[in-house]
């Protein structure tokens, strides 16, 4: 195990995760992008440019979905931990053969 307690990544993994996370991000951004849209702009354009009211919609839409998107990463997060401990604690009774 590596500092922090990760596992020691060889490059080609490094790369495979890096690859993931901006996947990942990208799919976050394209969906936030999308939901926001379609909640805050009226589908035919009246102006050039954002209204006030179009602006503070999607301020406040970004700003939720980036909290909820936070908060269900600390919950996924906080699983997996409880996952790994419960399984740790079942090898640990299992009789050593």
């Amino acid at each position: 195990m590596a500092a922090g307690g990760l596992p020691q990544l060889d490059a080609s993994k490094m790369q495979l995760v890096q690859e993931l996370e901006i996947e990942m991000m990208s799919d976050m951004y394209n969906r936030m992008t999308s939901s926001c849209h379609r909640k805050c702009i009226p589908p035919k354009y009246l102006d050039a440019e954002l209204g006030k009211g179009e602006s503070v919609c999607l301020d406040r839409c970004i700003a939720k979905y980036l909290d909820i998107h936070e908060r269900i990463g600390k919950k996924l997060t906080q699983l997996s931990v409880q996952d790994e401990d419960f399984v740790k604690k079942l090898q640990g009774e299992q009789p050593k053969v």
